[in-house]
């Protein structure tokens, strides 16, 4: 049993980009920090179980092990993610099927998970990491944005649900963040990207690590069904 510090965190994804921020953050406050991923390296002090979003009996696999290591799940934040970006008329259903049943479904079934424990100890935080393009939209990505949006109506719906058990559920939603995911865009894009955003840089994953451990904080006890956009102002109005 791992030493009884700070609280029992789950982040989905944290092998990469800003799931790994995520992690790190929270062991850097002293939490026990645990991931379901599918492959790659982790940060320092992150307990890693392979597993697979799209998969109920893996989901479940993976709480078991992290609960027998950590305790129960305090905190979940549902970061995997995918993109199978192509316009609409070539896009497969394939393409679509894949990112909601990784990005959307994927989030219920670890939320599903998370919340046995939470409902029992009448407390916990969920947070889903969304995207600008949720509710901005973008071309090219129609099954990525309708898999962001949909996380808002789950987590609005999780808090009308569960907010009366001391338990949120908040929305973040992040712009073009330095990643290597942005970082392989051409060039020009980058640039027409850059001149749309209010605050003309590219953000870093810190900035969105910091807006979950917020979410996640006993300050945050009254904000849920919320999204916080981290996006140097580019969704604005949206």
């Amino acid at each position: 049993m791992a030493e009884n510090v700070g609280r029992s965190v789950l982040v989905t994804g944290a092998n990469r980009g800003i799931g790994r921020a995520i992690a790190e953050r929270f062991v850097a406050a002293g939490d026990r920090v645990a991931t379901i991923y599918r492959s790659g390296d982790l940060p320092a002090g992150v307990l890693g179980v392979v597993g697979d979003v799209r998969d109920t009996a893996s989901v479940d696999a993976a709480f078991t092990r992290v609960e027998e290591e950590h305790g129960p799940v305090e905190v979940v934040v549902a970061n995997a993610g995918v993109t199978r970006d192509q316009l609409l008329m070539r896009m497969s259903d394939e393409d679509f099927d894949t990112v909601l049943d990784t990005n959307l479904a994927g989030a219920f079934r670890v939320a599903r998970r998370a919340s046995k424990a939470m409902i029992r100890a009448r407390s916990g935080r969920i947070v889903l990491i969304s995207s600008v393009v949720a509710l901005y939209g973008g071309p090219g990505q129609v099954n990525y944005s309708a898999s962001k949006a949909g996380l808002v109506g789950m987590a609005r719906s999780i808090t009308r649900e569960l907010g009366g058990r001391g338990i949120t559920a908040n929305v973040v939603a992040p712009g073009f963040i330095d990643t290597a995911m942005t970082q392989a865009l051409p060039e020009k894009q980058q640039q027409a990207y850059l001149g749309a955003i209010p605050a003309g840089r590219f953000g870093q994953v810190d900035d969105v690590a910091a807006a979950v451990q917020f979410l996640a904080s006993p300050e945050a006890a009254y904000i849920s069904g919320a999204v916080i956009p981290v996006d140097g102002g580019l969704g604005m109005g949206h």
